[in-house]
């Protein structure tokens, strides 16, 4: 019985012929990302945005009702709640999105968390209160600052790596890869106005994962090649590369993509953003090894003699000695 195989082993698509129109399209996807990050901005949630916390106790339970609590809380008209476990299994932490200029009006927030705590206690027995706060959105600002940091130095360290594993030109084409990466998710949730939380950190992150991933397998392709076609024309070369790295790379995406659509049609509302992202992601990052990645190299400068050692004076010497120089 044969192995059913999505992509032939003798394939031979010429991704390099149509480098320079779509590096323009990426180019200018970059921009247009950023123009909307700049002007439309980004429908921060209470993470970033800062809100109302609640904290309670369910003292009759062994476990808090979470789902049933986003759903509950959800309807009052605050928009999408974060609820996470806070201590034991039956404490909860509640932050709702407080409406504009509420910060402005003394006890208005207070009052939006006794709100979601009476409609709870309206519903489960045995509620202890243990906290009703305000979230300052300056607070909620240093966390952005510092989630944008947490992701920048992830970038740094990564392209360090493969500068350090590789070559400068090589570090340079991933991060370039990754920025174009966490631009277009960027763009998304600004052209859509979805809901931006840490949850889409999260997701970012992957996706830089994911296409570093694919980006370190065609490098590594890239390399070998490179001290096996000495003189093969880099364009082709890359051609080659890529071709042989894309069955790897076909598996590997429709594996993932696989898991992610259940999740993204089917899935609960609260994990559609990032699911969301992760498979915008999927796509973009395996566009941009191809297309990113691999064809800057040729304007960064790297040719056939880029991993071979260079000769030093002994070897010189040697050289001479054995008559062949």
């Amino acid at each position: 019985m044969r192995l059913l195989k999505l992509v032939p082993d003798d394939t031979n698509i010429k991704f390099l012929r149509w480098r320079m129109p779509f590096y323009v399209v990426s180019v200018f996807l970059m921009i247009a990302s950023w123009a909307l990050v700049l002007t439309q901005g980004l429908n921060y949630g209470v993470d970033f945005a800062g809100g109302q916390e609640v904290r309670l106790t369910f003292e009759q339970r062994e476990e808090a009702p979470i789902v049933s609590l986003r759903e509950q809380i959800g309807s009052l008209g605050y928009g999408e709640p974060v609820i996470q476990r806070f201590g034991a299994e039956n404490q909860v932490s509640i932050r709702v999105r407080l409406p504009e200029g509420t910060e402005d009006t003394p006890g208005a927030a207070t009052a939006i968390g006794d709100t979601v705590i009476k409609s709870i206690e309206s519903t489960y027995e045995g509620i202890r209160r243990d906290g009703n706060d305000t979230v300052s959105g300056k607070v909620a600002s240093e966390f952005r600052e510092k989630a944008v940091l947490a992701l920048l130095a992830a970038m740094l360290a990564i392209a360090l790596y493969i500068w350090i594993r590789f070559e400068w030109q090589f570090g340079v084409g991933a991060l370039f890869a990754l920025a174009h990466d966490v631009s277009l998710t960027l763009g998304f949730f600004a052209l859509f106005q979805l809901e931006f939380s840490l949850q889409i950190i999260a997701a970012i992150l992957a996706i830089i994962g994911y296409s570093l991933n694919d980006t370190i397998v065609v490098y590594d392709r890239i390399r070998e090649n490179l001290k096996k076609y000495r003189k093969m024309p880099l364009p082709e070369l890359l051609d080659l590369s890529v071709n042989e790295t894309l069955a790897r790379t076909v598996m590997t995406s429709l594996t993932l993509l696989v898991a992610l659509l259940p999740l993204l049609f089917f899935g609960p509302a609260s994990l559609f953003g990032m699911v969301a992202a992760i498979t915008l992601g999927l796509f973009v990052g395996t566009y941009s090894s191809v297309y990113m990645a691999a064809p800057i190299l040729i304007w960064l400068g790297v040719d056939s003699n880029s991993f071979v050692p260079e000769e030093t004076v002994a070897d010189k010497q040697e050289k001479m000695a054995r008559g062949e120089g």
